[in-house]
C-alpha cells in the first residue's frame, strides 16, 4: 500500500514537471516570437526602448528585447488617399464641390512616427483645408479651366506642412468639380453658343475654301483657254501667212505666164479682145461708159489696117 502511495507521488511530481516544462518552453516561443520581427524591404521598423526612440531598423531580421523594445512599422511605398467631395466657395462666391486623390510618400520613417500623432486624419484635415484656401482664391472659371494649376498648388502647399512630418506630396489630382445647377445650366447654354459658333466658322471656312478653289479653277481655265485662243491664233495667223504666201506664188506664176502668153500677142488680137470686151458692155443696162485711152490707140489702128487692106481686097475682088 505504502508503494502505491509513492507510485501515486511519484507520476503527479513527473506529471507536475513536464507541465512546468512545457510551460517554460511556450514561455521562450513567445518571447522568441515577440524578439523577432522580421521586416520587408518597402517597411522599416521604428524601434523605442523603454520609451526612447534609437531609431528605424530593417529590412531583414530585427532582434527585440523583449518587454523592453516596442516597433512600430512604418510603409515607404507611395501611397494613395481619397479626400471625398467638399463643398469650397470660389473668389466669385459660387460654391462647388470638389473631391481629389493625393498620392504621399514617406522619406523618414522616425519623423512620420515622432512628429504626428495620427498622420492619416491630420494629413486628410490639412487637404480639406489646403483646398477651400486655393479654391477661395480663384474664380470659379479659372477652377473649370485651369485644373493642372491648382493641383500644383495643392500639392505645393501640402507638401510644405507634411515636410517637416517626413513625408513627401508627390502628386494631387483633382478628379471631379460639381459647379451648382444654375451655373450647370449657364455652362450647357455657353457650350451650345460656342459649338453653334464653331460650326458657323467651320462652314464659312469650307464655303470660303470652295469660293478659293472655285476662283483658282476659274483663273487656271481662263488661263489655259487664253493659251489656247493664243496657240490657235498663231496657228491662223501662220496658215493665212502660209496661204497668202501661196497665193501670191499662184499670181506670180499666173503673171509670169499670163507675160510669156502676152509676148506672142499681136495688136490685132488685143483689138479684138477689147470689142468683145465692148460687146459684153453694151449688153449692160448701164449709159455710161469710160474708155481707157489705149482703146483710141488700137482702134485707130485697127480702122488703118481696114482701109488700107479693104481696096486692095475689092481690087482682088473685081
Amino acid at each position: 500500500m505504502l508503494y502505491s502511495i509513492l507510485a501515486q507521488t511519484g507520476a503527479a511530481s513527473a506529471g507536475l514537471l513536464l507541465c512546468l516544462v512545457g510551460g517554460a518552453v511556450l514561455v521562450v516561443l513567445v518571447l522568441l516570437a515577440s524578439a523577432i520581427r522580421i521586416v520587408p524591404e518597402y517597411e522599416r521598423l521604428v524601434i523605442f526602448r523603454l520609451g526612447r526612440c534609437i531609431g528605424d531598423k530593417g529590412p531583414g531580421i530585427i532582434f527585440l528585447i523583449p518587454f523592453v523594445d516596442r516597433g512600430v512599422r512604418v510603409d515607404l511605398r507611395e501611397q494613395v488617399r481619397e479626400i471625398p467631395h467638399q463643398t469650397s466657395i470660389t473668389k466669385d462666391n459660387a460654391a462647388i464641390s470638389v473631391d481629389f486623390i493625393w498620392y504621399y510618400k514617406v522619406l523618414d520613417a522616425t519623423a512620420s512616427v515622432l512628429q504626428v500623432g495620427n498622420f492619416e486624419a491630420a494629413a486628410q484635415g490639412m487637404a480639406t483645408t489646403t483646398l477651400r484656401a486655393v479654391i477661395g482664391g480663384i474664380p470659379l472659371d479659372d477652377v473649370l479651366s485651369e485644373r493642372e494649376h491648382i493641383n500644383n498648388m495643392l500639392r505645393t502647399r501640402l507638401d510644405e506642412v507634411t515636410e517637416r512630418w517626413g513625408v513627401k506630396v508627390t502628386n494631387v489630382e483633382i478628379r471631379e468639380i460639381v459647379p451648382p445647377r444654375e451655373i450647370q445650366d449657364a455652362m450647357n447654354r455657353q457650350m451650345s453658343a460656342e459649338r453653334d459658333r464653331r460650326a458657323l466658322v467651320t462652314e464659312s471656312t469650307g464655303q470660303k475654301e470652295a469660293a478659293i478653289n472655285v476662283a483658282e479653277g476659274e483663273k487656271q481655265a481662263a488661263i489655259l483657254r487664253a493659251e489656247g485662243q493664243k496657240e490657235a491664233a498663231i496657228r491662223q495667223a501662220e496658215g493665212e501667212k502660209e496661204a497668202q504666201l501661196l497665193r501670191a506664188e499662184g499670181f506670180a506664176s499666173a503673171l509670169e505666164r499670163i507675160f510669156e502668153v502676152a509676148q506672142s500677142i499681136d495688136q490685132k488680137t488685143m483689138t479684138l479682145q477689147y470689142f468683145e470686151t465692148l460687146k459684153q458692155m453694151g449688153a449692160s443696162p448701164a449709159t455710161k461708159f469710160i474708155f481707157p485711152m489705149e482703146f483710141t490707140s488700137l482702134l485707130s489702128n485697127f480702122i488703118g489696117a481696114g482701109q488700107s487692106n479693104g481696096p486692095v481686097k475689092k481690087d482682088e475682088g473685081e
